[in-house]
């Protein structure tokens, strides 16, 4: 039974993309070991661009398809520390403890994994290449209640220059699915 709805978001993981030229100069990309970003929160994409309209003949004669690209928010308890370092290239001092965020610091390319819920079953879903904003600082003071905060970050989703792939998922009871977050699934 396929499902109708979907609810709940968890089982977030990241892992870092490195984008090699081989010998010819075609870019090669693979990925990093996938690690869980643990206290997911909310999810929001939307597909950014528009198809281009061409007319002749007094009406559209053709149309041509806009490249396609996400952009999106993702919401979590907190940003884990090793994102900081392994994603936004901060660094920790190891005689202080301080993480140390420089205005040259370049931030790395990273697959973006999840899972969502559905009424009947569950779909894992990958975002391949996603550049991803520097988290904001904010805080509130503590009122009647300890609602927690959160960290927001912003990130796009594009194609990979090799093959053009974007996004993809995974139902349960897939091979895809069993594996989804022990390796990168890209088809066949």
């Amino acid at each position: 039974m396929a499902n109708k709805v979907k609810m709940g978001l968890k089982n977030v993981h990241y892992a870092v993309v490195t984008e090699t030229p081989d010998e010819a100069g075609e870019i090669k990309t693979t990925y990093g070991p996938i690690k869980a970003w643990n206290g997911a929160v909310n999810m929001e994409t939307s597909i950014e661009g528009s198809n281009e309209d061409f007319y002749a003949d007094d009406s559209v004669y053709f149309t041509a398809p806009a490249p396609i690209n996400y952009s999106g928010s993702f919401e979590s308890a907190l940003i884990p520390e090793d994102i900081l370092l392994s994603v936004f290239h901060q660094t920790k001092d190891e005689t202080t403890g301080l993480v140390v965020e420089k205005n040259d610091d370049v931030t790395s390319y990273i697959a973006l994994m999840f899972e969502i819920a559905g009424d009947t079953s569950k779909r894992r879903y990958i975002f391949y290449r996603c550049m991803m904003s520097r988290p904001n600082v904010n805080g509130a003071t503590t009122e009647d209640s300890r609602t927690p905060q959160t960290e927001t970050v912003e990130f796009t989703a594009s194609a990979r220059p090799d093959d053009g792939l974007v996004k993809a998922y995974a139902e349960e009871g897939s091979t895809a699915f069993t594996s989804f977050f022990t390796t990168v699934q890209v088809p066949s």
